[in-house]
């Protein structure tokens, strides 16, 4: 599969020189070919031109088989302008042209990793495949890295468009895949296999019958420009005598297929969270259940029933478990130290098989420890999407921790106290099922956990006077709810008010001052007017009357503390950075401002999208740019992305624990130098 002889000459833009390929016999060559790094290759090289060295060297590769990847791949290029030449130039019979191209696909496999190898011998075979291949044989492909469409997906689909019929699933993911104006996140391949099977499903139920694709006018023309650079040719595929039409200006089903492949990537999005995690998980209870419901069929696991049958056994015996059994259980072993990410991904699987935890990290005051319990509860459904509830879900849940630290004040919980937060959450109004399953599936975990003071008090040093008064606020609310004050929850609030840090006296104040309404009171009725017909007074009602106002002021006092514990506890506590009074926020390869950003974004585990924009706000920069600088900075120097969105942010641990160490030991340089 070589030509030998004397070559010919070529007119090669305008410069006649001798065909590269050709072994010309008369040329010397050396006793050794030892460059096989190829020092005296040029860019195109040609048997001719090379010195006697390198064709020694040529010919040894040669006589070996083709297949020692140590040499340059220029000496594979220089045998393959040969086989380019005698494809298009030459014009051999069917059966050679076959031969020649498997040859290529050999070559090209060889140097999978060399992108020129890929390129050049990626073109030839494109083409190769619509000379030598049946246009029914073509197959989909769904990777390509080519500024354009493979000549063999046009040719394939604009045969198909032409003939008036529907694309199925595979021939519009073979389009979208492999069109240059593709957008694919991290899902899309990392998940490879998966993303595949779910977009079949996901096209299949929006286009049972396929997608109707109108022919366009434009027809396809197709050129090759040899690798060798010595000659072009031109091909106009053809089916039934007739031109294929050219499908590379349409846009909408590119388009449709990337609203399917959106889709997809969000439905497996936390999927691929899991395994950027955990490389190896596949196929493990918890990897699987966080896959769609669709493709556990598709992509099964021994071990999802079994997890089943325990959950279940827990949640029959009470519902209580240690926070490492779950994990354990989950992932096959539990750290020292559990994570809030950690134990988000537990509530996401077992919520994929019908079963809750509790309290879920996403809305709880804190996580439990390795060995504090959580529940275990029956959602009495499968769920995808935990963190999708109500407003009113939210505030009920903060009004029932609220309830829960009066409670647990005095350091002990009474029958009467547990009847009336369970009556509280009862007489909670509008809630899902599933929405009330959780809320009392958390306050058995309230019950069971006793609230940590001093996590507490030490969330409160940094939050505003504001915030303080707005917790005392609704404590005297609770309080006056019923119109009846009782000395128990008199003794109550002082109890929590000693625990959060105010002065217990303030209780006595706070509650008389709300037992006294702000508009003037009625001294002394008005007299009546000119005497007439006298109007009846209206019927005193039979029972306690409710004040519009009051309810309103609760409710407004509720809802601000629900915002304030939910500042307050959105985010576990992480260690703070030593100070030492010097600059130890530069960043290499990033600007002082992000820089900064950076270093205060690592001092915890998750950011919610409010608070990462204020964040980036303070700092004079743009969200999006700054999550897009920040990433890529990431990826630079760690190979990952710093921020996740997850329900906000959450925080590379790895990486946030890198940043520690290079400020504490930068910190440690700082110091030697002063001293």
């Amino acid at each position: 599969m070589v030509y030998v002889g004397t070559p010919p000459l070529l007119n090669t833009y305008g410069v006649r020189e001798k065909c590269r390929a050709y072994i010309d016999p008369s040329l010397p060559v050396a006793r050794s070919g030892d460059d096989l790094d190829g020092d005296g290759m040029p860019y195109w090289p040609g048997y001719s031109d090379i010195s006697p060295r390198c064709r020694a060297t040529y010919l040894d590769w040669l006589a070996g088989g083709r297949v020692d990847t140590a040499y340059n791949p220029g000496y594979m290029f220089l045998y393959f302008y040969g086989l380019e030449r005698r494809f298009f130039v030459g014009d051999p019979p069917e059966e050679e042209k076959q031969k020649i191209r498997e040859e290529v696909q050999r070559l090209a496999q060889l140097y999978a990793e060399n992108r020129s190898v890929q390129r050049y011998l990626g073109e030839f075979l494109e083409i190769a495949k619509v000379a030598t291949i049946g246009i029914d044989d073509f197959a989909p492909v769904y990777q390509f890295s080519g500024w354009e469409l493979p000549l063999s997906v046009k040719v394939a689909i604009g045969t198909r468009v032409s003939k008036g019929e529907r694309l199925d699933a595979d021939w519009v993911l073979s389009w979208f895949l492999c069109h240059p104006e593709r957008s694919l996140r991290t899902p899309a391949t990392r998940c490879r296999d998966e993303f595949l099977a779910l977009f079949r499903l996901r096209f299949k139920q929006r286009f049972p019958d396929g997608l109707k694709v109108i022919r366009p006018r434009k027809t396809l023309k197709a050129s090759y420009r040899a690798a060798s650079s010595e000659f072009e040719t031109t091909i106009n595929p053809s089916i039934d005598g007739k031109p294929v039409p050219d499908i590379s200006g349409l846009r909408k089903p590119v388009e449709i297929a990337q609203e399917i492949a959106d889709e997809v990537m969000d439905e497996l999005d936390k999927f691929s969270r899991f395994l950027g995690r955990s490389p190896d998980g596949r196929g493990s209870v918890e990897g699987h259940a966080l896959l769609p419901v669709e493709l556990w069929a598709l992509f099964p696991s021994e071990e999802l029933d079994a997890v089943k049958t325990w959950a279940a056994g827990i949640v029959s015996d009470g519902g209580l478990v240690s926070a490492a059994d779950v994990i354990e259980r989950l992932e096959g072993e539990c750290p020292e130290k559990i994570g809030k990410r950690q134990l988000t991904s537990a509530a996401d699987a077992l919520a994929r098989i019908g079963f809750g935890l509790a309290p879920d990290p996403r809305f709880a005051m804190r996580s439990p420890k390795r060995d504090e319990p959580v529940v275990l509860f029956d959602l009495g459904e499968t769920v995808e999407r935990l963190e999708q509830v109500s407003p009113r879900y939210r505030t009920a849940l903060m009004e029932l921790a609220l309830g829960a630290f009066v409670a647990h004040a005095d350091g002990r919980i009474t029958d009467s106290e547990r009847q009336s937060l369970e009556q509280q959450v009862a007489m909670t109004e509008g809630l899902t099922e599933q929405e009330s399953r959780r809320l009392r599936a958390n306050l058995s975990w309230f019950l069971a956990v006793p609230p940590d003071m001093g996590l507490l008090r030490r969330k409160l040093k940094d939050i505003g006077e504001d915030s303080r008064t707005a917790l005392r606020a609704a404590l005297v609310a609770a309080a006056h709810a019923d119109g009846i004050l009782q000395s128990e929850e008199v003794a109550s609030i002082e109890k929590v008010y000693k625990a959060l840090g105010f002065n217990p006296a303030l209780a006595y104040s706070d509650l008389h001052a709300s037992a006294v309404a702000d508009e003037p009171r009625t001294v002394r009725a008005a007299l009546p007017g000119a005497p007439g017909e006298a109007i009846p007074d209206e019927p005193l009602p039979s029972g306690p009357t409710l004040d519009a106002s009051r309810i309103a002021s609760i409710q407004s006092d509720t809802a601000r503390v629900s915002s304030v514990l939910g500042q307050i506890f959105g985010a576990e506590e992480d260690d703070e950075f030593p100070a030492d009074g010097r600059d130890r926020r530069r960043l290499a390869g990033l600007d002082d401002k992000h820089a900064v950003l950076v270093c205060e974004l690592v001092e915890q585990e998750h950011w919610s999208e409010d608070a990462f924009e204020s964040l980036c706000s303070q700092h004079a920069l743009l969200a999006a740019g700054a999550l897009e600088a920040i990433n890529e900075w990431a990826y630079e120097n760690h190979d990952e992305a710093l921020l996740e969105e997850y329900d906000g942010y959450d925080v590379n641990l790895e990486i946030a624990e890198a940043i520690k160490q290079q400020r504490t030991k930068e910190g440690a340089n700082v110091q030697t130098e002063t001293t």
